[in-house]
């Protein structure tokens, strides 16, 4: 970790959600509160590119990871390949098992995880990656974008706490610009939880990158799929600009 990073100042972020405002301390990279030195449990749900890239950051990390996806061979040989803190099951099994969950999933399997994972991912802190895409998932994928995606999936995974989180960005980014030197790369988040924003800002640091909490649910919409920011990895202080937000 370079000083720079070390020594970074807390920022303030303020959160407007249906008028009402959250204030949220986000820690510096190195100056985590003490409950955060814990690792955590982490159920992904969607163990392609995007969910085995970050699931593999996170057992870096030092917490426990559980893949899951629709191949549980293939999981079984990636939780293989990364060792000690990476384990493989079932869709059912890792959303029973994390204390946080990473859902990287097409956007049209969204409604049937939600209803066959409705009892294990009620009241959890869910970081929702899933793109809707129109030309892969359909009329329902136009229909989360003219709501915003940050307010459509709520609707498919209900009783869930989710922060929009991961679905901006490309996995090889993710991957090859993971603790880099410098200004890191930039994550927008957006979420109407504090406790929950809380904990994806420290899962973004711990993968290496720097979160930027750019506002409630409701402002996910401005780095959907298709929008100007998308598929731009950008720093942090670059993502800013482009979404308008006080540096």
């Amino acid at each position: 970790m370079d000083t720079h990073d070390a020594m970074r100042p807390r920022r303030r972020f303020i959160l407007q959600s249906a008028g009402a405002s959250l204030a949220l301390w986000a820690l510096p990279l190195g100056a985590r509160a003490a409950d955060a030195g814990k690792g955590l449990k982490i159920g992904v749900i969607g163990s392609g590119r995007v969910g085995s890239t970050l699931g593999t950051l996170w057992v870096k990390a030092g917490h426990e990871v559980m893949f899951s996806s629709l191949d549980i061979e293939h999981d079984r040989k990636l939780a293989a390949s990364i060792g000690a803190g990476a384990r493989a099951g079932t869709p059912k099994e890792a959303a029973a098992f994390g204390e946080v969950l990473f859902f990287a999933v097409p956007y049209a399997a969204l409604p049937g995880l939600g209803r066959d994972l409705a009892a294990e991912i009620k009241g959890k802190i869910v970081l929702d990656a899933s793109n809707p895409i129109p030309g892969r998932d359909g009329d329902m994928a136009k229909e989360a974008l003219a709501k915003g995606t940050g307010v459509a999936s709520p609707q498919y995974l209900p009783g869930a706490r989710i922060v929009r989180a991961y679905n901006e960005v490309g996995y090889n980014r993710m991957r090859d610009d993971a603790h880099r030197a410098g200004e890191r790369l930039g994550i927008p988040l957006a979420g109407d939880d504090a406790q929950a924003l809380k904990m994806a800002v420290r899962l973004v640091q711990d993968a290496g990158h720097e979160p930027v909490v750019v506002g409630g649910l409701a402002r996910a919409r401005e780095f959907d799929y298709g929008t100007p920011v998308f598929g731009r990895p950008m720093t942090a202080a670059e993502l800013r600009k482009a979404l308008g937000l006080n540096p």
